[in-house]
């Protein structure tokens, strides 16, 4: 299944200043406060989007444009409005959702992320994967240093969009990687880096 994405806005009403200056690791979240699908798009295209077309670039640098992250979707029961629970994969190149699971894997998600209940509250949680060959292939072992630098990019530009969009979130790292990989039946190249919930958060400021 395919889910189109609204286009993904260019402006908005806070400065980018102001998204740095009040960046917080967020960690509790609204009861009943789904998600759009346009700020899930927004999300995603400012994790990965392709901020210039004619020569593919994207919304987060990357050593020699080998662009080695995969961004996925985790969307708990009633998570987000007109759209379906499950995993969804990121394809920015047509700026859409690739459903890939249909089965809410939020509980078990969290349980592989050492019980952070708010990982399991989130009605939304953006999980980042690399497949290091795309950027190893040209760096050699160095290409892992340069992996590790883009997905820290990615993830600030998750954070800055979403107190830009009024939502909050928090960079997980503590998980068992290969019972992440088994949740989410990715391929055996791929290695998840970041689980990000996101939701609206209980406090603002």
């Amino acid at each position: 299944m395919i889910v189109a994405l609204p286009k993904p806005k260019i402006k908005g009403v806070m400065s980018l200043e102001e998204a740095i200056n009040v960046r917080r690791s967020r960690r509790s979240w609204r009861k009943n406060r789904k998600l759009t699908l346009e700020q899930v798009g927004q999300l995603a295209w400012a994790a990965q989007g392709i901020t210039n077309w004619e020569e593919g670039f994207r919304a987060a640098p990357s050593a020699g444009a080998t662009y080695p992250l995969e961004v996925y979707i985790v969307v708990r029961e009633d998570g987000v409005k007109d759209l379906d629970k499950g995993v969804y994969r990121y394809n920015p190149f047509k700026h859409c959702l690739i459903k890939t699971l249909d089965t809410d894997v939020t509980y078990e998600l969290m349980e592989t992320s050492l019980g952070q209940y708010w990982v399991g509250s989130a009605p939304v949680n953006m999980v980042i994967a690399a497949d290091y060959g795309r950027t190893t292939r040209f760096y050699g072992d160095r290409g892992y240093r340069y992996v590790h630098m883009e997905v820290g990019h990615a993830g600030q530009n998750i954070y800055l969009q979403a107190e830009a969009l009024g939502l909050g979130t928090v960079a997980i790292g503590a998980f068992y990687d290969n019972r992440v990989r088994e949740i989410l039946d990715l391929a055996k190249k791929l290695t998840p880096l970041y689980i990000m919930p996101i939701g609206y958060p209980e406090k603002r400021y």
